[in-house]
């Protein structure tokens, strides 16, 4: 069980109302260390990778600003961000933090997760 650093990525895009946030490499019980996006409503996750038997990425969030306690975010359609195939999805909530939860898998699962937050700025 690990905690798993994001990485802000450069596109051609970026400084121009868009962010793309990374964490790679999650395993079976790791977690992403959870990134602050309060003022970006518009946010969307995009999870690649092998799953495994049972993989399971839970999109979590949390508005409590130290020692923050983590729930589950959800969809536009209000279900779960329960994610266990490829897929992208946009997240309903808008919460401080937001990070991901290996809740699922095996041996073989590695996971990348995607956050793309869309800005006014």
């Amino acid at each position: 069980m690990a905690e798993i650093q994001y990485q802000i990525l450069q596109t051609p895009l970026s400084g121009a109302s868009v962010i793309l946030v990374v964490w790679r490499g999650l395993r079976y019980e790791d977690t992403g260390i959870p990134y602050p996006c309060p003022h970006y409503a518009d946010r969307s996750v995009h999870v690649t990778g092998t799953f495994g038997t049972g993989g399971n990425c839970r999109i979590q969030g949390s508005n409590v600003d130290v020692s923050p306690t983590f729930v589950t975010l959800n969809d536009t359609q209000g279900n779960a961000l329960d994610i266990n195939t490829p897929r992208i999805k946009q997240i309903l909530e808008n919460s401080y933090w937001v990070r991901p939860n290996i809740t699922g898998g095996d041996g073989t699962t590695n996971l990348n997760v995607y956050l793309l937050i869309h800005t006014t700025k």
